[in-house]
């Protein structure tokens, strides 16, 4: 990218242009922070009584492109404290920002790309009139001020920008088949799941086709974990607050938990993970070496008080199910049970196509006061992570400061059918809760000894991840997964009787089969059994009862292939087929 050190002083810069467009437009406007952001950018505004709309966006890129020939440099200057409040006086958000960059002994810097005067740290393009020009304003959203609803609510601004033309038109049509397959709109449409008002943002309600995803999900992961010695625990989904106070969780999610105070006054809270309770298992008697490793697997709801503004359909919730793993081992396991669950998350993730990319996650050294544990420690739970993965083989890349809190993790990432990264799987290292709660098993010497905690997420979130596999399918899951596997077809009234006759015969063989018994014509049931995106639509009319005794089907698939006449037990002896290997 010419004359531009990287895609973030670009979008940072672009956030510059568009809180001088707005000011402009609307005197009085105060800009609060524009950074930038994944694909884009974004800038926070106090409108005052005013009030803008997505209309507003292409009159504010019309002002961005009439001031950029002007912006000719990036001009940056030092001030103290004193000038920098007499400089932004009549912006509060400024001020407050100035006041507590001094109070950290940072330096308080000005810049001015061509007569709009910013607070603002260097890392912006050197010729903003030409490397600005290929941007786009996308929507509209509130935002609290610093992220806290006791602050005021604002008016945030998305945009993108990119290097060239090219590059931002294929961001907007990748955007464009996003909306597309929007999981927070299929979702509703495809009857999956439901928010509540009366229930509450972020806590959602799964119907029953969404259940049937959750359990299949759910299932495939447990079935291939039992084959490897798991065992299934249950769990509260309250504890008291002793128990994160000496995990940790406490003081790391406080103003995360929803708090529950009893009438005795004790104070309890809703689990956001479930580890800690998981040790207190493992805790509850003394543990021979000989009955390592224990492995322990726990399906089960977390909650954490996310703010409303950050909630986003599925992909960050209030309540979330994980398909929760915890490993109590010996060092000398760590190896072969860390390789055995990620035998497990290659099987998962194959069934649908994803390929895995590893990304080592470490702890950000410069930033100790963020992690569990001592720096000896991380460094030896990380070496033995790096071990692992230079002894597979396998590529990988390392990632400073994408650690949990408790443990370095082997993140695995992988791509959506649109070329979007997610990061799926997890298997993370913990020596930190083993000390925390004293976890020790009796050595073959007799003596205690501290053993080993190994997390193992293979979906993480059932709920985010059915998100991505929502987008990643359009809706259209295969056939294993498909809440309704088959929809019969009856062409007229007298044809509904065959037609439960044969979807009762698929249902007794574990088939998930409805009929439609809608007064439609056939070419209108078709047409639902599509939107709905069934796999298999079978059509029941004359031609398929009179061809002989046996009953017969004329199949079609979703996308509209015509498959011809089939015997039903032939089609059944296909799908099953078609179910075993995951198709």
């Amino acid at each position: 990218m010419s004359n531009t050190s990287n895609l973030d002083d670009l979008r940072h810069s672009a956030a510059h242009l568009l809180a001088a467009a707005v000011k402009m437009l609307w005197p009085g406007t105060h800009n609060a922070i524009g950074p930038a952001i994944e694909n884009g950018f974004y800038q926070d505004f106090d409108f005052g009584e005013h009030k803008i709309t997505e209309a507003d966006l292409p009159i504010i890129e019309k002002k961005m492109l009439e001031i950029l020939p002007s912006w000719t440099k990036f001009v940056f200057n030092e001030v103290t404290l004193t000038q920098a409040k007499i400089l932004f006086k009549d912006n509060p958000y400024k001020i407050e920002l100035a006041e507590e960059f001094a109070s950290e002994g940072k330096k308080l810097q000005t810049n001015d790309p061509g007569d709009f005067l910013d607070l603002c740290k260097m890392g912006h393009v050197e010729n903003p009139s030409k490397e600005l020009r290929h941007f786009k304003l996308l929507s509209i959203a509130g935002a609290y001020w610093r992220g806290s609803e006791k602050n005021k609510m604002l008016t945030r601004i998305y945009g993108t920008i990119f290097p060239t033309d090219s590059e931002l038109d294929k961001h907007l049509f990748m955007l464009e088949e996003a909306k597309k397959r929007d999981h927070k709109k299929l979702g509703i449409e495809l009857d999956l799941f439901v928010f509540s008002d009366l229930v509450g943002p972020g806590l959602p309600l799964w119907t029953p086709k969404g259940t049937i995803l959750r359990e299949l999900l759910d299932g495939f992961v447990w079935s291939l974990r039992r084959e490897k010695g798991y065992q299934r625990v249950e769990i509260p989904h309250i504890t008291k607050k002793e128990l994160y106070e000496t995990s940790g969780h406490w003081d790391k999610f406080k103003d995360e938990l929803f708090k529950i105070i009893t009438r005795e006054g004790h104070e309890f809270a809703m689990k956001p993970m479930n580890c800690p309770h998981h040790t207190q298992i493992y805790a509850s008697r003394p543990r021979s070496y000989k009955e390592l490793p224990i492995r322990y697997a726990n399906t089960t709801t977390c909650y954490r008080d996310e703010q409303t503004g950050e909630l986003a359909g599925l992909s960050r919730v209030r309540a979330f199910t994980q398909d929760d793993a915890h490993v109590f081992c010996r060092y000398e396991d760590i190896e072969a049970e860390s390789l055995v669950i990620w035998e497990i998350i290659n099987k998962f993730y194959s069934a649908f196509g994803f390929d895995l990319k590893i990304r080592l996650s470490l702890h950000d050294p410069t930033n100790m006061k963020s992690y569990l544990g001592s720096e000896e420690n991380w460094k030896k739970a990380e070496s033995i992570l790096r071990s692992l993965l230079t002894g597979k083989k396998t590529d990988f890349y390392e990632a400073i400061g994408e650690a949990a809190f408790y443990g370095p993790k082997i993140d695995f990432m992988t791509h959506d059918s649109l070329g979007r990264e997610w990061q799926v799987a997890t298997i993370q290292l913990d020596m930190n809760m083993p000390d925390r709660f004293e976890l020790n098993c009796i050595n073959n010497k007799g003596e205690e000894e501290r053993i080993i905690m190994i997390h193992a997420a293979i979906m993480g979130s059932i709920d985010r991840f059915l998100s991505i596999l929502i987008e990643h399918y359009v809706g259209i899951f295969p056939l294993w997964l498909a809440p309704v596997q088959v929809m019969m077809l009856p062409v007229a009234d007298r044809h509904h009787k065959i037609a439960e006759k044969a979807a009762e015969t698929l249902r007794n063989e574990g088939i998930r089969v409805e009929v439609n018994t809608d007064n439609k014509t056939l070419p209108a049931k078709i047409r639902d059994g599509s939107l709905q995106k069934i796999p298999y639509l079978c059509i029941i009319g004359d031609k398929e009862i009179e061809r002989n005794d046996k009953i017969n089907v004329a199949v079609r698939t979703q996308d509209g292939r015509d498959l011809g006449m089939s015997a039903l037990y032939e089609f059944l002896d296909r799908l099953k087929k078609d179910i075993e290997k995951k198709n």
